[in-house]
């Protein structure tokens, strides 16, 4: 089955919150209770990433939205600073953010990093230590394990890049 990505906009917000419930519910289902809670991320959040043209949707060979995830151009200040590690480069690079599946089909992940290399082949994405889920299709997929970086609340995440040579 081939996933197609598009650019979200205004009138798939209810499906891409309906996405990431559906993934808050997963994490907790899979010992991830701590990443994503308190609602987020917020209905705001996710607007003002359609708005900025960041937010981009996953559709089955039905159209139907399946799942989610933020494409955003580098430097992202939260990896300015990587301990216990360090970057693979300095090189410009993009950023994954909130990748999220409603999980009524295998291959998001895959179809969203596939379209992100054929963007940028310098990429770079977190996840939370409890995440076991996320850091195995990271690693699966080229991803190297670079360090740990801390988010705009202060909680750690385990920062990763993939690099290829153009």
């Amino acid at each position: 089955m081939e996933l197609k990505i598009r650019q979200a906009t205004n009138s798939d917000l209810n499906k891409l919150m309906d996405i990431f419930d559906a993934a808050r519910k997963f994490m907790q289902a899979t010992g991830n209770a701590n990443q994503w809670i308190n609602g987020y991320p917020q209905r705001e959040l996710i607007a003002q990433e359609i708005a900025s043209g960041h937010c981009y949707i996953c559709l089955n060979e039905q159209e139907t939205p399946v799942g989610t995830f933020c494409f955003i151009e580098g430097p992202d200040p939260t990896y300015s600073y990587i301990e216990g590690g360090n970057w693979l480069d300095e090189a410009p690079y993009w950023v994954i953010h909130r990748l999220a599946s409603d999980n009524s089909c295998h291959g998001v992940f895959e179809a969203c990093i596939k379209w992100c290399i054929q963007q940028t082949t310098n990429l770079r994405i977190d996840t939370h230590s409890d995440n076991k889920v996320m850091q195995h299709l990271l690693e699966k997929n080229g991803f190297t394990r670079c360090g740990i970086i801390y988010v705009s609340n202060g909680t750690p995440r385990i920062a990763y890049q993939r690099h290829q040579a153009s």
